[in-house]
């Protein structure tokens, strides 16, 4: 299937989970049509993805795959103590999708450099970005939490899309 395509393919999941998942607390209607557009999003991210030629991108070497699962492994533990700290130390679990959009931004910047791939270090700063003007708006807004989790969702998607074209990554060393 080549590289490229698959971490497409995983943004694009990820990008429809976060949309699908932060909605919810918008509540009634703006929920239902916020979950509508992901899905119509993610359908068209994927019929774009899935048309785009496969590259020939050889399997990253070992230092590489290291890399990707340290990152991994630091980002799921990353998430679940900030988590316990903001719903159990600040009493804060609605903050928690702020925290979880951060750390995600942040494992990606080790990629960059790891896998050539510039994309990365934008999709990054996208999140980190994002993440922290969330936290700043969910100080006036309730529901800011959950709108910076869809968005989050939606710079994933575009990112997929962007990462699916010829020349959006570099090829693994």
């Amino acid at each position: 299937m080549g590289s490229r395509r698959t971490g497409s393919l995983i943004g694009a999941i990820a990008g429809l989970i976060f949309i699908v998942v932060n909605a919810g607390p918008l509540g009634g209607a703006v929920a239902a049509v916020v979950r509508v557009l992901g899905v119509a999003g993610f359908g068209a991210a994927i019929w774009y993805i899935m048309r785009r030629p496969a590259d020939d991108a050889r399997r990253p070497d070992r230092r590489a795959l290291r890399i990707y699962w340290l990152a991994v492994a630091a980002e799921v533990l990353a998430i679940v103590v900030g988590a316990q700290v903001l719903a159990r130390g600040f009493h804060q679990a609605d903050l928690t999708v702020l925290w979880v959009v951060f750390v995600v931004g942040v494992h990606f910047l080790p990629f960059a450099a790891t896998f050539g791939a510039p994309l990365f270090r934008w999709l990054a700063w996208s999140l980190i970005v994002l993440a922290i003007a969330g936290a700043g708006l969910s100080a006036v807004l309730s529901t800011a939490p959950s709108w910076t989790g869809v968005a989050a969702g939606v710079v994933l998607l575009g990112f997929a899309v962007a990462g699916a074209r010829r020349g959006g990554t570099a090829p693994a060393r």
